[in-house]
């Protein structure tokens, strides 16, 4: 037995040429002397080297919060838990707030889904209800409750003017200013989907304000030219387009009669200076005709 363990121990110390030569003219690159002792203790310190390397990786940076269950339960793992939770909340914001912005261009765009979706009036819903979706969800309800007078009201610089702007009566009560001085040149029409009435005016004549309220949007669209709506009490809103140049930013709050926007021709469904003008109240269309004198 010793003399094998002999016989191993100086198979391991036994030394070894390693020569390099060039294959074409057999010229010695490079000769290095080596035993397999060597050779396995050569070894054996990388593999001692990149597990201590490894070691100290997970330990000391924040790769072990990538191995699962590493540091369950401690700080790191709470905070990664918390900013996931952040950021599924901000998805869900950012995925209501894009329905929120398509159901004012429908309403815009006059893009409702039937004539009776129209004519049909509920008082238990509002502007964005099922007019513009068949089916509600909880990004939905969410989104109606944006649009409540205390949400709109936020825009308001003072107390007084959140209160004021929070009275609330019959639609038939409220005193509407004509948004201009014009002549009617078509008529509401649901059946048409025509939800609106038309008004010629001369070109640059200010376009009014029929209620107190809050602008909540404005955009130009190829259609409609420039398009600038309107957050009144009792759910109402109103909408003025194909304006040259509009007058108020969003967020704005203006007084009944105040100038919004100028008159124009934008928009591709125009063929003359007019105010296209539409009125809304809980999420249908009215004949603004039977609400204001023109």
């Amino acid at each position: 037995m010793e003399n094998q363990e002999k016989t191993l121990w100086e198979r391991l110390r036994h030394t070894y040429r390693l020569v390099i030569m060039n294959n074409e003219s057999f010229e010695e690159m490079g000769s290095y002397r080596l035993s397999l002792l060597n050779v396995y203790i050569l070894l054996s310190t990388i593999v001692v080297m990149v597990a201590i390397m490894m070691w100290m990786l997970i330990t000391y940076t924040p790769l072990k919060q990538y191995i699962p269950g590493y540091n369950k339960g401690g700080v790191e793992y709470e905070k990664v838990i918390a900013l996931t939770r952040q950021l599924d909340q901000l998805e869900r914001e950012a995925a209501a707030h894009r329905s929120y912005a398509e159901n004012f261009r429908k309403i815009l765009t006059a893009n409702v889904q039937t004539e009776d979706d129209i004519k049909e009036p509920t008082d238990k819903i509002n502007w964005q209800d099922s007019t513009l979706n068949t089916e509600a969800s909880e990004i939905e309800e969410e989104l109606r409750a944006e649009v409540e007078m205390q949400e709109v009201g936020s825009y308001a610089r003072n107390g007084e003017q959140r209160a004021n702007f929070a009275n609330s009566k019959p639609l038939a009560q409220f005193h509407f200013i004509p948004p201009v001085n014009g002549e009617v040149s078509r008529s509401f029409s649901a059946k048409e989907k025509h939800l609106g009435i038309d008004l010629i005016a001369p070109q640059n004549t200010p376009i009014k304000a029929v209620l107190d309220g809050y602008v909540f949007f404005t955009e130009f669209s190829v259609e409609t030219g420039n398009v600038i709506a309107i957050q009144h009490a009792n759910n109402t809103v109103s909408v003025y387009k194909h304006n040259s140049i509009l007058l108020k930013e969003m967020g704005s709050f203006v007084k009944a009669g105040e100038a919004v926007a100028v008159i124009g021709n934008t928009g591709m469904k125009t063929d003359g200076p007019h105010l296209h003008f539409e009125l809304w109240h809980n999420g249908r269309a009215v004949d603004p005709a039977e609400y204001l004198n023109f």
